[in-house]
């Protein structure tokens, strides 16, 4: 697995990162520590979580399990969710951001988190508070690096421009949902974030395990997990999507899963969290490392799963005048 930079930082991260929100639920102690040895024998040095995930076990499991490699590897987490009962056990307002990086410190067992992100955007909290709250982490050396998850195109250049006219330090990622059958955020949120130099670590890359090719068309998913519904309700587009997948990994003779996050990888300055509830889950996306897209099967795939861009996106072009360079 190769070593790649977050985004314009100077932060060296592995071209994969490994989500954590099954820790401590479907994937118990032991499940989890082999995953993590799975993906750090294959060169993985970049874990994702957040304090939500299983009410705050994947961090600790997450801190336990890396304990004396700390120093080799990057960890992201997250904050906004409600962790308590309380009207300020949630939201990225001050009092209660200060608290969660200080529990997140403590269950993931570091003195610093290299990517510290907003989870969502909160319309509750005024974004000055929020935005100099996370300088002042970064001044503490709690935090290294401040990102964002889920947020809008609009929100991101709001968020940015108070930065820089601050003086903080600026947001260095994204944290959205992207894959082939979830790429609406190329309309506005993508652009955004490559405005502004941010790393993107897409979230979902399977879409909830649709790309792998374990559903078919026409049988209902019900029973077959959390996402059976929304399967269930896939447009007759996602179909075509997995179809085109397959018959690429058919002719790479690579899982359909390996290909989609190829897809992912070949996109500039985008990092896929893969996730597993078991270690033998991670070969086929860990795979797609070592597979190398060809420029016929990318602008297949790219047709087959483009969004609809519509007004005003596709409004843009003037017949007849080159753009500037």
């Amino acid at each position: 697995m190769q070593q790649v930079y977050l985004g314009t930082t100077g932060l060296a991260v592995s071209e994969l990162c490994l989500g954590t929100m099954t820790f401590g639920g479907a994937a118990d102690r032991d499940t989890s520590r082999a995953i993590v040895e799975r993906f750090r024998a294959a060169g993985g040095t970049f874990f994702d979580t957040a304090d939500v995930y299983t009410g705050g076990r994947s961090e600790t499991i997450l801190g336990e399990l890396l304990g004396d490699d700390r120093d080799d590897v990057v960890i992201a987490t997250k904050a906004f969710g409600a962790m308590g009962e309380g009207p300020n056990d949630r939201s990225n307002s001050r009092r209660h951001l200060v608290r969660a990086v200080d529990e997140s410190l403590r269950r993931l067992d570091t003195d610093w988190i290299d990517l510290y992100q907003l989870h969502r955007w909160d319309p509750t909290t005024p974004i000055d508070e929020t935005l100099s709250t996370l300088e002042d982490l970064v001044r503490s050396g709690k935090v290294l690096h401040v990102g964002v998850s889920n947020w809008l195109g609009w929100q991101i250049e709001r968020g940015v421009r108070l930065q820089e006219a601050a003086g903080y330090d600026r947001f260095v990622a994204l944290q959205p949902q992207y894959s082939l059958v979830e790429r609406r955020i190329e309309l506005e949120t993508l652009p955004a974030a490559a405005a502004n130099g941010m790393g993107v670590l897409a979230w979902s890359p399977l879409a909830a395990g649709f790309l792998t090719g374990k559903y078919e068309r026409g049988q209902s998913a019900e029973g077959q997990g959390r996402f059976a519904e929304w399967v269930d309700g896939m447009p007759e587009q996602g179909w075509d999507t997995l179809d085109a997948v397959r018959d690429a990994a058919k002719s790479l003779d690579a899982e359909p899963a390996a290909v989609a996050i190829s897809w992912l990888l070949a996109k500039p300055d985008v990092i896929p969290i893969v996730g597993a509830t078991r270690p033998d889950q991670l070969d086929a996306t860990l795979a797609a490392c070592d597979l190398d897209l060809d420029g016929e099967t990318v602008r297949v795939l790219d047709d087959v799963s483009a969004p609809d861009r519509g007004y005003p996106y596709d409004f843009g072009a003037v017949e007849g005048r080159p753009p500037r360079d």
